[in-house]
């Protein structure tokens, strides 16, 4: 679990900047409103994306030697969930970040996680 993690987070960094990058150029040719603010909110997103995956895989990690859902899996849960909410807030009011932005990081990061997930699905279906 370890090393898809660390692979995930190898790629998306890489997949992060690159998006960055294209949204930087498209935001600039098609003059979209705040349009600076664009590749900081790709990479905010992509990061918040993985942080709350390395938070998730702590609580997975104590979840599967329990199997079965504790109070302390499920406070730690809401407490990643408040975080990150209040992180969006806190920097959306501060007129930092475009929700454009942000949700194409958190997409990168998504995409990602299923395309490892589903690799690792074929490779222990097969072998």
């Amino acid at each position: 679990m370890i090393n898809l993690i660390k692979r995930i987070h190898r790629q998306a960094l890489i997949y992060l900047i690159i998006t960055a990058a294209v949204t930087t150029i498209t935001a600039y040719l098609a003059a979209i409103a705040d349009w600076r603010k664009l590749p900081h909110s790709v990479l905010i997103g992509g990061l918040l994306g993985l942080a709350n995956l390395k938070g998730l895989a702590w609580g997975l990690k104590d979840f599967a030697t329990l199997h079965r859902p504790s109070g302390k899996l499920i406070f730690w849960s809401m407490v990643r969930f408040f975080i990150l909410v209040a992180i969006l807030v806190i920097l959306a009011l501060l007129k930092l970040i475009n929700f454009v932005g942000i949700l194409i990081g958190f997409t990168v990061v998504f995409i990602l996680i299923i395309k490892e997930g589903l690799r690792i699905a074929k490779e222990s279906a097969g072998g």
